[in-house]
């Protein structure tokens, strides 16, 4: 949020953040989704009636989020922000109803209620068959915060044991699969630096197409300072909802591509 609002880098954003007591000594839990992953691992298996192991949650952290990055979908009506996602998905090829938990860096649109959460403020966003959509919004850091969530708890607990009862029981009735990360159905915002020549749009756009991928927007624009004899341009691409195995299938084939200079950045695009 701070790189977002104030154009702090991540290091300066994390740097006040452990000052001010939000971030941990040791900021690795934080940053590197960790933190958000166990959360995900909780509220997946709450909400889905299903046991959710910590090592399926699928983890990447927010430390390859660049400034230019987080002012680049600022330009185009998104904003970056870490995200855990818990899912009931049925997996496209197999046909298997099941549960997904992912954290990752995610483009959100600014029209989202979720790009609203500022500053050391946590929000869940639900989705309900029956009850629509539904945010619950709150301080999700600070000392006196902590305590009363950690003092809540304990009261809780100790009111269970009063009254002689076992405490909250797990309820695992649904027990669905856990599906992995290639059966998610996302989107995708590619940036990558092309050679700038006759042709080269059209061979990018064959990978996409060749892997079942849908364009859904480009946008090139020419780079200052390349190499004379051979100029290079920046290229962004916007996909259609597909999956996740798909989607990875294409920046690997990218990667590796003779007019593809390098895939400078991947982010999912969520809330649409």
């Amino acid at each position: 949020d701070r790189m977002d609002i104030e154009g702090d880098s991540l290091e300066s954003a994390l740097a006040e953040a452990t000052r001010l007591g939000y971030a941990e000594a040791d900021p690795t839990a934080d940053v590197e989704g960790f933190d958000a992953a166990q959360k995900a691992a909780i509220l997946a298996s709450l909400a889905f009636h299903t046991t959710m192991p910590l090592e399926a949650v699928h983890r990447e952290g927010m430390t390859t989020v660049t400034h230019e990055q987080v002012v680049a979908a600022r330009k185009a009506g998104y904003v970056v922000k870490l995200l855990a996602i818990c899912e009931r998905i049925t997996d496209a090829a197999t046909g298997v109803e099941g549960v997904t938990a992912r954290v990752h860096p995610a483009l959100i649109p600014l029209s989202h209620p979720l790009a609203a959460v500022h500053g050391a403020n946590n929000a869940v966003f639900v989705e309900a068959e029956a009850a629509g959509s539904l945010m619950f919004y709150g301080a999700g850091a600070g000392g006196v915060q902590t305590a009363s969530a950690v003092l809540g708890d304990v009261v809780s607990a100790a009111r269970r044991h009063v009254a002689g009862g076992p405490g909250v029981a797990e309820s695992t009735q649904a027990n669905l699969p856990v599906l992995p990360m290639s059966s998610v159905i996302t989107r995708y915002q590619i940036t990558m630096t092309v050679v700038d020549e006759p042709g080269v749009l059209a061979a990018v756009a064959t990978q996409f197409s060749d892997r079942g991928v849908s364009v859904e927007a480009v946008s090139q624009s020419v780079r200052d300072g390349g190499d004379a004899e051979r100029p290079t341009a920046t290229l962004v691409i916007v996909t259609h909802r597909a999956e996740e195995s798909s989607l990875a299938a294409t920046v690997t084939s990218l990667a590796a591509s003779p007019v593809v200079s390098s895939v400078v950045s991947v982010l999912r695009v969520e809330g649409q």
